[in-house]
């Protein structure tokens, strides 16, 4: 989740490729650390300084085969998460696909999406492409703040806040 490790990606062989989660494209430490430490955006690897981020982002929105979407899809009950040892992993399962549209959308390569979510893995791994399709929106809905989770519940990214995209029904 570095810019070394974009650069050991791109110069590395064919067969070398990275996987790049949604928050790390969308937030960098300070998301983590500015104004007290919050549990819910601690990750492994975790959240990084800004021109690390730009790489990341950069090597996404490339559309280069070699980086594709790795969501974080960890469950971490709230309880989890806000204690002395938290579980590392940001939940963004409910939302993956319109979070790393929001971050190609910010440097103008939506055009580029579609290969890093569905093409570019597949490849990588040598699996058939998914015949699916879905439609995203430009529409803006807000994240539950919490989702059951068992007997307890667990705090999405973004909990109480706006998403700008949707996925069509």
């Amino acid at each position: 989740s570095t810019t070394r490790a974009v650069e050991y990606v791109k110069n590395g062989p064919d067969n070398l490729a990275a996987s790049i989660t949604a928050h790390h494209l969308l937030y960098n430490r300070n998301a983590l650390l500015v104004g007290g430490i919050k549990p819910h955006f601690y990750c492994l690897p975790i959240l990084k300084r800004e021109e690390h981020r730009l790489a990341l982002l950069g090597a996404a929105t490339s559309g280069s085969p070699k980086f594709f979407a790795g969501t974080d899809s960890a469950p971490h009950t709230i309880s989890a998460k806000e204690s002395a040892c938290g579980c590392a992993g940001v939940y963004t399962a409910h939302a993956a696909v319109e979070l790393y549209a929001e971050a190609f959308e910010s440097v103008g390569k939506l055009d580029l999406l579609e290969s890093f979510l569905s093409k570019n893995g597949a490849a990588h791994y040598g699996l058939e492409e998914n015949e699916r399709k879905l439609t995203l929106v430009k529409k803006s809905w807000v994240v539950p703040k919490t989702y059951v989770f068992g007997g307890d519940s667990l705090k999405p990214l973004r909990g109480g806040e706006s998403i700008a995209w949707s996925i069509q029904d």
